[in-house]
């Protein structure tokens, strides 16, 4: 990942290599465009006919139902593994990790709050998903249903990976091998469930076409009034949270911490992901002022721990599927999920389907008659991946910055040279050697590298 913007200062030989076409992720994103509109126009055009599609967005959820229990045991698993490292660390491990919870917290409290306001999904009154109810299917369509396993239980799991996680850091160096073979297990749970987001497309075609057979053109609105309201949300809370924060504690402005971070944006922006930033976010804190030490702790730890952009769609996408559903959820069941959505949310960063894995796990846990509708959600979780990612990538970016104020491992000078511009970033750094930083600032968070590999 760290040579991808030097190639093209490298010999002859590296263009070769450099244009390849379109990234995979970017045909599952043309697919899943594709897949909605076209949906949306067969079930506004053929009731009938989307409504009859519906079982492929239920065999796709079926699939996802199936992952949860795996996604959050290894998370879970592997998160306490890398609180307890971090922690070790000593003043920035813990007060870092201290950060993330409260910030995490906060993002998803504000989620609640917009979702509450707007009331996404009103009005569409979904049937709800019931397990034991037989759909009304032909014996092929019942059969192929059939085969997808079922899923288990997300409470039970989610305390034996708590007991788990605990019972290996009282074993020290002997729960190290273990721990390092459920970080591969946690790899190859992401793998199977990276193949299964391969068939959203299809998923996403059935789900929307039969919602809006069903509901007309208010599933559009619907749909629309969420994305539109999660993208305002991420903003506010980039520039009056994060940048109010920034410049009370740091006195430096969002805006210009935003614009020296301007290539990774794009790069964000173009895959869809923060981590395809890590490495570059990295060096350019360093480069900012801010010491190894802090960078080399608070960025890789805040990839797993500091996900404000996931939070708030969670939460948000969870009220939207509830009050879809005609079942909207009261104060106490809002405040349980909540406190789910703390602990599940933690590690599973930059893998694609695990937002949706966890969002379909809080509602099986806590309203388990919600998960039909997490179809719709399958046709639009990929537009708000974007915000998600640049969101979650700033969180960082501050978080970085606010630390080593706090433990005074910064060089304010030089943040200001930097951010005005007169000692620019060398983009030569990211050429050939800063592995070396990468190493030293995986190593909080090395339990959970397996999982980072792809997004």
């Amino acid at each position: 990942m760290a040579s991808q913007r030097g190639e093209s200062a490298a010999p002859a030989a590296a263009p070769a290599k450099k244009r390849k076409g379109l990234d995979k992720s970017h045909y599952l994103y043309i697919a899943v465009i594709v897949a909605v509109i076209a949906g949306a126009v067969i079930g506004l055009l053929f009731p009938e006919v989307g409504k009859s599609l519906k079982p492929l967005g239920d065999g796709f959820i079926k699939l996802i139902k199936m992952m949860i229990a795996p996604v959050i045991f290894c998370t879970i698993v592997l998160g306490i593994g890398s609180i307890a490292k971090a922690a070790t660390v000593g003043k920035v491990g813990g007060l870092a990790l201290a950060y993330f919870v409260v910030m995490s917290t906060f993002a998803l409290a504000i989620g609640l709050v917009v979702g509450n306001l707007i009331h996404p999904g009103e009005g569409l009154k979904l049937a709800p998903y019931d397990p034991n109810k037989k759909a009304a299917v032909d014996s092929t369509v019942d059969f192929l249903l059939g085969i997808i396993p079922g899923d288990i239980p997300v409470l039970p799991t989610l305390l034996a990976a708590i007991l788990v996680g605990f019972a290996l850091q009282k074993m020290g160096p002997q729960g190290a091998p273990i721990l390092k073979a459920v970080g591969y297990g946690q790899a190859l749970v992401f793998r199977i469930l990276i193949m299964i987001m391969w068939l959203a497309p299809v998923g996403a075609f059935g789900a929307i076409a039969a919602v809006v057979g069903a509901t007309g053109f208010q599933a559009i609105i619907s749909m629309a009034t969420l994305m539109g309201a999660f993208y305002i949300t991420c903003a506010l809370f980039i520039v009056v949270v994060l940048g109010g924060l920034l410049k009370a504690v740091a006195g430096v402005s969002i805006f210009k911490l935003m614009k020296y971070l301007g290539r990774e944006y794009l790069l964000i922006f173009s895959t869809s992901s923060s981590e395809a930033a890590l490495p570059r976010l990295i060096a350019k804190m360093e480069h900012l002022g801010v010491s190894k030490p802090v960078v080399g702790v608070t960025v890789p730890t805040g990839y797993s721990f500091n996900l404000d952009g996931t939070a708030i769609y969670l939460t948000m996408a969870a009220l939207f599927v509830a009050n879809a559903m005609g079942t909207p959820l009261d104060l106490g069941a809002q405040v349980s999920l909540l406190v789910f959505m703390i602990i599940a949310s933690k590690g599973a960063a930059g893998v694609t389907g695990a937002g949706l894995a966890t969002l379909a796990a809080g509602l099986q846990a806590h309203a388990p008659q919600l998960l039909g509708g997490v179809g719709m959600i399958v046709g639009i979780d990929r537009f708000m991946s974007e915000a998600r990612a640049l969101t979650n990538f700033t969180g960082n970016a501050v978080a970085t910055v606010l630390i080593g104020t706090w433990v005074k491992e910064i060089d304010g000078g030089r943040v200001d040279r930097v951010l005005a511009g007169a000692e620019p970033f060398d983009e030569e750094t990211m050429l050939a050697g800063h592995s070396g930083v990468q190493d030293a600032a995986e190593q909080p968070a090395q339990p959970a590298q397996p999982v980072l590999a792809h997004a």
